[in-house]
């Protein structure tokens, strides 16, 4: 876990002890985004989760600091489009202040 994700890790953790969420979980889900292709020599491609919340539904948070990656941010927006079943949130954390950016 890196800092930004302690910091993050502290919030939910306090929301849960407020009752405010139910409970969470650290990179406990990986989501398929494509197959692996043996005759290739491919692996599948995954989206490892950040953060699992669970409230009324199920949750996955993407935490990030000051930048954003595209291959970050493209993995999350297809895996929010191949799993409609769960709210996906990104926050990012920036000059000292988190904000949700999907």
């Amino acid at each position: 876990m890196n800092k930004t994700e302690k910091r993050y890790a502290q919030i939910l953790e306090a929301k849960r002890k407020a009752g405010e969420i139910k409970d969470w979980k650290f990179e406990s889900i990986n989501l398929q985004l494509s197959k692996p292709d043996k005759a290739a020599k491919q692996k599948g491609t995954y989206y490892r989760t950040d953060f699992i919340v669970i409230t009324d539904c199920i949750e996955i948070h993407e935490v990030k600091g000051g930048f954003i990656m595209e291959d970050a941010d493209l993995k999350f927006k297809i895996a929010r489009e191949m799993y409609p079943w769960f709210r996906f949130v990104m926050m990012q954390y920036k000059k000292g202040n988190w904000l949700r950016v999907r």
